[in-house]
């Protein structure tokens, strides 16, 4: 007989072992650690269980079955309401139970043959704990979403992939690649989004009985991508200035982020309006569209932006590459000598363009190119290392600090644009310093 909560029991169990009797705050820092991936582990398997008996709930509580249905005889109107009051959720919460449930466990033929579940992939990853209900819900929700256009072997090929990247990724990174797997699927769909996008566009402005200007608006991404580059460029100048005045012992006025956006957005209008500062810090700072050469050719497939999680569509491309201050990224075209060893110490524009074709963004926490900058793996004074790609590493500030200050170790493996980050931790965080994948590879859709 098959005791179906035998690995959530083991995983609970191993919890028990770490925390049995101990105050949490007398815990090693290393079993606070493996005790929360142990609970983190349950509650995916928690999750599982859940899922299942909740696509029972709901069969046994069918529309057809009338006041004979399970949530009717205890009083509910429908399955959802059942299982949102019991388990003291939303009722979108318990229909996203219900639908992972559904859409995961085995099914029966009209023969009486046990078929597979419709989202194998799924249903393996989620009964092993790999992976929450939320993540099984975002990438069943976006398959169903495509499955008529795209074909079942071309969705059931895509839930593989992103079953495999799902693990270890937070919820927003998970959708972000979930937007990029739907562009790859249905790219047609990505230009009737946009339309819609463009449509919803605006920018509302108006005083309030205070006198403070209060601006709201939403952008497309072909709109909103160079305006959100410049204001996050110029943000990350003054973060650096900040802290370059707090280490040479300067008591500089502490301002927020939001602030600081506020008076980056002032100073590109003065700007505009032909103010004599011209000293924005925007140097470098390019708008880079990303398209395969075969799709520009063929005006099929879909574009991305960098910094911008949303696909666009060829035709914005083409456009967008057409205006100022963008670069058009074409990948299988022929590209300048990128490798300058020790001629000089700082990466060139076109160097780093090449890492953030590499990278994404920060190879170890994904955030787009503009909080990064590029760093030496070997660094040039003390190792004598060469401002190479194979040398080159795109990391946020915060990134550079944790991996110099910790003991982390980056190693590149491959060459060019396809080559993989990988991040080795400090014994003291895992003895067997078990390499960590980063970069594109691990935040996006990559071959």
């Amino acid at each position: 007989m098959t005791d179906h909560l035998a690995p959530l029991a083991a995983a609970v169990d191993s919890a028990r072992v770490l925390w049995a009797e101990e105050a949490i705050e007398a815990l090693a820092p290393g079993a606070l650690i493996r005790l929360n991936e142990q609970l983190a582990d349950s509650q995916r398997l928690l999750d599982a269980a859940r899922a299942r008996v909740a696509a029972e709930i709901a069969r046994q509580s069918r529309p057809e079955l009338g006041p004979d249905g399970l949530a009717k005889q205890q009083g509910f109107r429908n399955p959802t309401a059942l299982i949102a009051t019991v388990g003291g959720t939303s009722a979108g919460e318990a229909a996203r139970l219900v639908k992972v449930g559904e859409a995961t466990a085995p099914r029966m033929t009209l023969s009486g043959e046990a078929a597979p579940a419709r989202h194998p992939h799924v249903a393996a990853a989620l009964a092993a704990g790999r992976i929450g209900a939320a993540a099984a819900s975002a990438i069943i929700t976006m398959l169903d979403k495509v499955v008529l256009r795209a074909g079942r072997e071309a969705t059931g090929e895509m839930e593989k992939r992103l079953v495999e990247k799902a693990p270890g990724l937070a919820s927003d990174q998970l959708a972000r690649l979930i937007t990029r797997a739907e562009a790859q699927l249905d790219p047609a769909g990505v230009e009737a989004r946009e339309e819609e996008l463009r449509a919803e566009r605006a920018l509302h402005i108006y005083e309030d009985r205070r006198g403070m200007v209060v601006i709201n608006g939403r952008l497309d991404p072909e709109h909103g991508a160079p305006v959100k580059l410049a204001i996050e460029t110029m943000v990350g100048a003054e973060l650096r200035a900040e802290r370059d005045a707090a280490q040479g012992g300067t008591d500089a006025a502490r301002r927020s982020v939001p602030q600081m956006q506020a008076d980056a957005l002032t100073r590109l209008a003065e700007h505009a309006l032909g103010c004599a500062n011209k000293d924005l810090p925007l140097g470098g700072a390019t708008v880079v569209v990303r398209i395969d050469h075969e799709d520009l050719v063929t005006g099929t497939g879909y574009a991305t932006i960098d910094g911008i999680a949303a696909p666009v569509s060829i035709t914005t491309a083409r456009r967008m590459a057409a205006g100022g201050g963008i670069i058009s990224c074409v990948l299988g075209a022929d590209s300048e000598i990128l490798d300058w060893g020790r001629i000089q110490r700082l990466y060139t524009t076109a160097q780093k363009l090449v890492l953030v074709e590499r990278d994404g963004g920060c190879a170890k926490c994904g955030a787009p190119p503009s909080h990064t900058k590029a760093h030496h793996i070997r660094w040039w004074a003390r190792d004598a290392g060469p401002t190479d790609i194979d040398n080159g590493v795109l990391l946020c500030e915060a990134c550079h600090h944790r991996i110099h200050d910790n003991g982390w170790d980056i190693r590149i493996e491959g060459k060019g644009t396809r080559a993989k980050v990988w991040f080795l931790p400090p014994a003291h965080v895992d003895p067997d310093r078990t390499p960590r994948l980063g970069g594109r590879a691990r935040f996006d859709l990559v071959a």
